[in-house]
């Protein structure tokens, strides 16, 4: 439910989302407008070659699994292409999807780590509303406060991260929100740290102890995790390892895999 499926979408993210010029991407394209790899069938024509072709950004983009709900579920098969009527309202969809569907995935992140019965029961509360919600027809979803929902959320969140860093020994590093661009955080012991949105890109996080770590949010793109251990890092998604420069001596916990473009 929470993991990409493309057969089952209609290349959502290939349209909604604007791109421009960049590391990231060889061209630019409006919202809503189809990227030309796109196939009639809705298969990406470049998908082997991304990378090479200056498309890296495609490569770490993750849906949670919002493209398949919105296209079987919200819109029941209909493709916006052979429908062009729900177009518009499919593509005002699919961010609230997207949005409504990370957070299913960091609740179950969350869900997994906690013992207090009283914090789980409101996980467990949180998730089963915001399931509720990915089940509401395109005209509900539109209206929902999703930020509202976020927030509320999100204290649930933070609340669970504290309660499972707390366990570990030493001070608690609080790197929210900052701006550790080609930082040199080498060999470092970072168990208890947070990197909530934190910029880590090209930072070298070699050798780095991760472990429990609070990454939500955090942009690892181009950082070096060769030999990282990031076994048990909280709230870590498959996006954020793609995007970041690791090998085979870096160490991930289940169910998470190495990416291709990973070399000693």
């Amino acid at each position: 439910m929470l993991k990409a499926d493309c057969a089952r979408c209609f290349g959502l993210c290939c349209v909604v989302p604007a791109f421009s010029v960049s590391s990231e991407f060889a061209i630019d394209k409006p919202a809503r407008q189809a990227c030309p790899n796109l196939l009639s069938d809705h298969r990406c024509g470049v998908h082997s070659q991304l990378r090479p072709l200056g498309f890296a950004g495609c490569t770490v983009y993750d849906c949670f699994g919002a493209g398949q709900q919105v296209s079987q579920v919200t819109f029941g098969g209909r493709d916006w292409r052979t429908t062009p009527r729900i177009a518009e309202a499919m593509f005002d969809v699919f961010p609230i999807m997207r949005a409504l569907h990370g957070l299913l995935y960091y609740l179950t992140d969350a869900l997994a780590r906690i013992t207090d019965g009283a914090v789980q029961a409101e996980l467990a509360s949180a998730l089963r509303s915001t399931e509720e919600f990915t089940a509401l027809d395109a005209s509900a979803l539109t209206e929902l406060d999703v930020e509202g929902h976020r927030q509320v959320v999100n204290l649930l969140l933070v609340r669970v991260s504290e309660l499972v860093r707390d366990e570990l020994p030493g001070g608690a590093l609080d790197h929210r929100g900052a701006d550790l661009v080609g930082a040199d955080l080498r060999g470092l012991d970072l168990r208890r740290a947070s990197f909530r949105g934190a910029l880590l890109v090209g930072a070298d996080l070699s050798g780095a102890d991760l472990r429990t770590a609070d990454l939500i949010g955090a942009d690892l793109r181009g950082a070096d995790i060769r030999g990282t251990d990031l076994r048990d890092v909280l709230y870590l998604t498959q996006a954020q390892l793609d995007a970041a420069r690791g090998n085979t001596a870096t160490q991930l916990s289940e169910p998470f895999a190495r990416p291709a473009h990973w070399h000693d």
